[in-house]
């Protein structure tokens, strides 16, 4: 596909801008923008441009508020709910970090349950940002049912990421985790079918349950999780924590991310933050060099988000983001319609 090159922030204004003519308040757009523009900073197109027009059409059609405003409250010592109201997941957990992170410094480890909300986008775009505050983030988040259990065709389970984000102690990222419990994720997939290409054999399943390259197929059938059974158990520990644990719709009863059907899809997420250096008795950052050297060590060896945080670099260095120019040229109609952001 032809891409064009476009400065961080003039991406941010024209998804803002998308957003905001499609119904979204401006407080709910500016954290959505900024998560797909870090998305595509990072490398992970799948999670940025591609959802925008979207969540754009979920707005207009109410499967998403876009003027929701997420409530939090602290309902134990060191657990904090946030309601998303069927609006963005971002919004709900800005403001449940904004309590959190305080939170744990104060107590060591605190939680943050999100109920009601919707797609997260790139996962550890959120965990990334407890390990700049100093602290270990965790993260949980339930999709519509996907992956069907061993031996069964019917879908039980999302794709269900989780992410770990670990710090650095200078504000920044000693590694970061972010994976789902399908060998990939399913906006790839999304991604191969919008562009008319086969998928790898091995990502996903048709609806009969046998294994196929064809995007379409797969996506009316079941993806593949990552290590068999193991896979659909870490997925299931996602499910119970992100959706069960927050009182959150369960993958099986929430309508589909990138479809126009059903009504919101009020899913959840659920976060853990732990000042590691409390509990370790200040040698957590000894532990995690000692770690990175041993991976390092050997030759063609990379550490977790090391790939991420090379991209990131790279698009810092130039100031410039190279992304798909149809599809900038697409979000960019939708917000002609818009004040400038």
């Amino acid at each position: 596909m032809p891409s064009i090159d476009v400065a961080p922030l003039d991406l941010e204004s024209v998804i803002m801008r998308a957003l905001v003519a499609s119904g979204a308040s401006r407080a709910n757009a500016r954290p959505v923008a900024e998560s797909a523009v870090a998305a595509e900073a990072a490398g992970a197109a799948s999670h940025g441009l591609a959802y925008v027009p979207t969540y754009c059409e979920h707005v207009r059609i109410g499967k998403v508020d876009g003027a929701a405003v997420p409530t939090l409250e602290r309902v134990k010592s060191s657990l904090l709910v946030a309601d998303a109201r069927s609006g963005f997941a971002h919004p709900a957990i800005a403001i449940g970090f904004d309590a959190l992170v305080p939170l744990a410094r104060e107590t060591g480890v605190a939680a943050l349950a999100i109920r009601n909300s919707y797609n997260c986008g790139m996962l550890s775009f959120h965990t990334d940002r407890l390990a700049a505050a100093g602290l270990i983030g965790i993260g949980f988040t339930n999709a519509p049912a996907s992956i069907a259990p061993p031996g069964g065709m019917r879908p039980v389970i999302g794709t269900n990421p989780f992410a770990i984000a670990i710090p650095d102690g200078r504000g920044g990222l000693a590694l970061s985790i972010d994976q789902s419990a399908s060998v990939v994720a399913r906006s790839e997939v999304m991604k191969h079918a919008r562009e008319g290409k086969p998928i790898p054999a091995g990502w996903a399943l048709d609806p009969e349950g046998r294994p196929t390259t064809d995007a379409a197929l797969a996506l009316k059938g079941t993806m593949v999780p990552t290590g068999g059974y193991k896979g659909v158990g870490i997925g299931l520990m996602v499910e119970l924590l992100a959706a069960a644990a927050t009182g959150a719709t369960l993958g099986i009863d929430a309508s589909p991310f990138m479809a126009p059907t059903g009504g919101p899809p009020r899913t959840g997420q659920f976060f853990l933050a732990i000042d590691a250096g409390a509990s370790s008795a200040g040698l957590f950052p000894e532990r995690i060099a000692r770690l990175s050297e041993a991976f390092l060590a050997q030759p063609g060896v990379r550490l977790p988000g090391a790939r991420r945080a090379a991209a990131r670099a790279r698009a810092a260095a130039t100031g410039r983001l190279a992304v798909d120019a149809e599809l900038l040229a697409r979000i960019a109609g939708l917000a002609e319609t818009a004040e400038p952001a």
